[in-house]
């Protein structure tokens, strides 16, 4: 999944989400059932025949959804999904991600930049040096998943988000540093 939708204007969300499919090898009806089950999935089936154009950011982000679980992968690769969203609309495609991955038995490599998302999101962290990127160490996220959100254990998901905070702290100053010396 991309940063940014990469969704085909001139095709509808059913085409999209058939992109992925094209070069696939299954039959028509296969690939009219998957997609009607990716699209009833992410709460997108009413909006099948409706353009990129005519929804709005978080449905589209849902059709990028839809279009890389449409193909059944065993691990799905997302870079951001979600940062070109609004702080609500973000909110809600994380719970329906979860649910969405829930249902896959899917891995899933998250890239986020948003130590809030990465906490809410995964079992683990990998928090990465900056360049030459590598992994400096991997957190494990101990807090249970319902109890990550707005109504649950706030204290242990700032006590996390501290500790995360502490590893790439050194690293954000020196790049605050270099802008300003620019």
């Amino acid at each position: 999944m991309f940063q940014d939708f990469a969704l085909l204007p001139w095709r509808t969300v059913a085409g999209n989400v058939a992109l992925a499919l094209e070069h696939h090898g299954l039959g028509k009806a296969e690939c009219e059932e998957r997609i009607a089950a990716v699209l009833a999935r992410t709460k997108l089936a009413e909006f099948a025949q409706a353009y990129p154009r005519q929804l709005s950011g978080g449905m589209r982000q849902r059709v990028g959804i839809a279009r890389a679980l449409v193909v059944e992968p065993e691990i799905l690769f997302m870079d951001e999904p979600l940062s070109a969203l609004d702080a609500q609309t973000r909110e809600l495609l994380m719970e329906d991600l979860l649910a969405l991955l829930d249902g896959t038995g899917a891995a899933a490599v998250y890239v986020t930049h948003n130590l809030v998302e990465a906490i809410r999101l995964a079992d683990r962290i990998a928090v990465f040096s900056r360049r030459p990127g590598r992994v400096r160490e991997i957190v494990p996220v101990e807090i249970p998943r319902k109890e990550r959100g707005e109504s649950g254990d706030a204290r242990a998901v700032a006590e996390l988000e501290a500790r995360l905070w502490q590893l790439i702290k050194r690293e954000a100053l020196a790049v605050e540093r270099e802008r300003i010396d620019d």
